[in-house]
């Protein structure tokens, strides 16, 4: 799909980037292969299928604001997402990514590369909510201040309560009290 996502894209005149668990294998974070090649665009498009390749694009009315990085490939330059971007895209689309367990194991294997000024720079650009699921889940899977600059983003937002997820009922959750989130759901990475 690497192959052609740039001249596709190029010649439709679409901004996109490369996202989710295909940007993550990109940054070495890629728990396993992902079947599917995930684009991130700013309007709907149908899927394309390509022989075995699949290619999903997932809507981001905003993609055009946000940072990716270039990367060569055999045929050309693709722009793929910064790993801040993977990460809150990882908990913001969990549903396209098997599911908030295999985006923490993603998130895991991510966190190193991530840069805790550009997470900040990249959560302005997100829904509050992605922002308060991210922040728990690192706290939650990685050690160390990589949370620091959301949390004080956070903080200042003074967001609702959310639930960790959507899907699941709220009755009973104990609520995380620095991010706001109703812990509904048992989360485990699998690293």
């Amino acid at each position: 799909a690497e192959q052609f996502i740039p001249d596709l894209m190029n010649y439709l005149g679409e901004i996109y980037y490369v996202g989710l668990l295909s940007a993550a294998e990109y940054h070495g974070a890629a728990h396993q292969r992902s079947q599917i090649f995930q684009v991130v665009v700013a309007k709907n498009r149908r899927p394309i299928r390509c022989g075995k390749i699949k290619i999903d694009f997932i809507v981001r009315k905003n993609a055009a604001k946000i940072p990716t990085q270039n990367r060569n490939t055999p045929a050309g330059i693709i722009k793929i997402s910064t790993p801040e971007v993977t990460a809150l895209d990882l908990i913001g689309y969990a549903r396209h990514c098997v599911g908030i367990n295999n985006a923490a194991t993603v998130l895991v294997e991510l966190a190193e590369k991530i840069d805790s000024k550009r997470l900040v720079a990249a959560a302005k650009l997100s829904p509050i909510a992605w922002v308060q699921r991210l922040g728990y889940l690192l706290d939650l899977t990685v050690k160390g201040d990589k949370t620091e600059g959301i949390a004080a983003y956070v903080k200042n937002k003074l967001p609702v309560r959310i639930p960790l997820m959507l899907s699941n009922s709220i009755k009973g959750a104990k609520m995380d009290v620095r991010w706001r989130v109703l812990i509904n759901a048992k989360v485990e990475a699998d690293i």
